[in-house]
């Protein structure tokens, strides 16, 4: 099966069974290797960075985004 479906089967599911997945796919990714872990982040890291450089994904300052959380709150 491939991710797209996945998701897709995934996102069809009640609010308590996607909550159940959401759940148990976190407990996963506790037990991975400190190693592993930091190789996803530093892959996410180097997919975020190419997103920004092609204009795929915007930014904001930090400040601007926790005076906008601290007005929702």
């Amino acid at each position: 099966m491939k991710i797209e479906e996945l998701e897709a089967a995934a996102l069809r599911l009640d609010s308590k069974g996607r909550a159940r997945l959401a759940e148990r796919l976190l407990e996963s990714l506790e037990s991975l290797s400190p190693e592993e872990n930091a190789r996803i982040w530093a892959e996410e890291a180097q997919r975020r960075a190419a997103a920004l450089e092609s204009d795929g994904l915007t930014s904001r300052p930090a400040d601007e985004v926790f005076r906008e959380a601290q007005r929702r709150i």
